[in-house]
């Protein structure tokens, strides 16, 4: 498997992605929003693609599917109940359903609600596993709930599948806001080292060169995996006097998002 990561550079930070088969040249294309980097990176690289693929229904990531799909003859996959809210799906997936992507790439569809209730994310197979997460988990952060999702669907995704993925899985998220991710971390775990140094190392980065983190590294860094640590929750109780004792990890993920949604 050959992942590009495109830095669409426009004011959402987008992320959109190319994955091929090396052996076919046979490309999926990934919330393709700048359908015409896309198509260039896939030109350039001799692929072509078949398939897009729209992790869920907001403008900033199916806007490219209609030019992408006039230019191509790609076919276009999404969750099963986004049919009402992306028009034209070829696909409708769902849990455990198997994307193959020429003759050796397969990804997995999770069903991962939350930021909306028709989102999924892609689990790749092979020897280095990746999550293509949309707007699910971004680095050191997670998706808002605005725009039809809810924090308590979030928060099961978090716990109920994306925390039981290995350490060594790959994390590409729909856009970059790793330095002000970081930044909440902190704000939230002052005495968190490794997403002070990983700050250091990141906030001047090049998103068209952009760092990957693991799962592993996500749990180190990212608050919103952070639900038992206890600077968390002393920081969190400044903010909400009312807090229990011993707060569940469900509390704890809910108030963070509340948080951060002002932060």
């Amino acid at each position: 498997m050959i992942v590009e990561q495109i830095w669409t550079a426009n004011a959402y930070r987008n992320f959109n992605y190319l994955i091929a088969c090396p052996e076919t040249g046979e490309a999926l294309a990934i919330d393709p929003l700048d359908h015409r980097k896309c198509l260039a990176s896939a030109k350039r690289r001799g692929w072509t693609i078949t398939q897009v693929l729209n992790t869920h229904e907001h403008g900033d990531h199916i806007g490219g599917n209609r030019a992408m799909i006039a230019k191509t003859g790609a076919k276009l996959l999404a969750h099963a109940n986004a049919k009402d809210k992306i028009p034209g799906i070829d696909r409708g997936l769902e849990a455990g359903d198997v994307i193959s992507v020429g003759k050796t790439v397969e990804l997995e569809s999770l069903d991962t609600p939350g930021h909306t209730m028709s989102h999924v994310c892609l689990l790749s197979h092979g020897e280095v596993p990746a999550l293509f997460c949309g707007d699910t988990l971004f680095n050191a952060g997670a998706g808002n709930c605005h725009g039809g999702g809810h924090p308590r669907a979030l928060y099961g995704t978090f716990a109920g599948q994306l925390a039981g993925l290995g350490d060594e899985t790959l994390v590409y998220p729909g856009h970059d806001y790793f330095a002000n991710n970081l930044g909440f971390t902190l704000d939230r775990e002052p005495d968190n080292q490794e997403a002070k140094a990983l700050l250091e190392r990141v906030a001047d980065q090049d998103p068209s060169r952009a760092m990957v983190t693991t799962i592993g590294q996500e749990k180190e860094i990212n608050a919103f995996f952070r639900l038992h640590s206890p600077t968390v929750i002393e920081t969190l109780r400044l903010a909400f006097p009312d807090l229990p004792e011993q707060p569940d990890p469900e509390t704890v993920f809910i108030k963070l998002r509340e948080l951060r949604n002002k932060w």
